[in-house]
């Protein structure tokens, strides 16, 4: 399907594309800091659809082809003191996920966020609990100060200008990735070049990146409404993670009632292809077992 436009409400239009069968149980890709949707590869969506879901990517607010806003970003010692302006935060880019799915007729699905995108998952599945079927945090944290803290040698890695030209930024995600990603792990470099150059393609402001971490650092401790959550939830996370480190994960996961946790050795903050079989199994094994829970729910109350 191509990419289409939605007005979500507030003043905020989001580029998305599904893949799979609209009759299917929804699976909403939520993506993370500074990443547009097409992170979530095309044959990794399509896969995804194989197994029963209709899958739904799309840029969130200040990235790729949704709407950029305007305002400065943080500054490194902003960063540091954990302050600086911001435009809104992780619950206004919640609720524009709410609004795409008021758009797309999408009651409920099982909501899958990497990194800022967990975080963005996480609040849906707190504030809005009947819209999601099951939830999956992946490479995320719950905003607490003292978990989830990347090393600070990504800070300066995440900082540096991109490049304005077309062949240096692609080799500067390359290298980037190539610093936080997995270890004894085969990373998917030339599928990193692929993201950066259809990136690189569909976007030309560089600034939303500093106003999402705006958003982010202004959301603070979220560990208090992740206990709210309800939702069948799967925790994911890289052993050897520098930008989320895995503390974060297991906070979540202490957060989140019931909350299953899976680490993977080896994983750093990135998808590499080889892991796809795993990750794709883990996404459909628990959106199938939570759907199975709901159905035998609904059952009972009827009897």
């Amino acid at each position: 399907m191509p990419e289409l436009l939605c007005d979500v409400g507030g003043g905020i239009t989001l580029c998305y594309e599904t893949f799979g069968e609209r009759t299917d149980p929804a699976a909403l890709l939520i993506m993370g800091l500074g990443a547009q949707m097409v992170a979530w590869q095309d044959d990794f969506c399509e896969e995804l659809a194989a197994r029963g879901l209709y899958v739904v990517r799309f840029d969130n607010r200040d990235i790729g082809r949704s709407t950029h806003l305007q305002g400065p970003p943080p500054s490194l010692r902003q960063l540091l003191r954990y302050s600086g302006p911001a435009r809104y935060t992780l619950a206004d880019m919640a609720q524009d996920t709410v609004g795409l799915m008021d758009e797309l007729e999408v009651g409920s699905a099982h909501v899958i966020g990497a990194s800022m995108g967990g975080m963005i998952a996480q609040s849906i599945a707190a504030t809005h609990p009947t819209r999601v079927r099951s939830l999956v945090s992946m490479m995320s944290s719950t905003g607490g100060r003292w978990v989830g803290r990347p090393a600070l040698s990504s800070y300066a890695i995440f900082l540096r200008k991109a490049p304005r030209q077309r062949d240096a930024f692609i080799e500067h995600a390359a290298h980037l990735f190539a610093k936080v990603g997995s270890r004894g792990i085969a990373q998917d470099i030339e599928g990193t070049r692929r993201i950066a150059a259809l990136s690189f393609d569909r976007e030309l402001d560089r600034t939303g990146t500093g106003r999402q971490l705006a958003g982010i650092i202004a959301s603070g401790d979220r560990t208090a409404e992740l206990k709210r959550i309800t939702a069948p939830t799967l925790v994911i996370h890289g052993s050897i993670d520098p930008l989320v480190s895995p503390s974060g994960g297991r906070a979540t996961a202490r957060a989140i009632a019931g909350t299953k946790l899976m680490m993977i050795e080896g994983m750093g903050h990135d998808l590499p292809r080889v892991l796809w079989p795993r990750l794709i199994d883990a996404f459909a094994a628990h959106a199938a077992e939570a759907d199975r829970l709901a159905e035998s729910d609904a059952s009972l109350q009827q009897a």
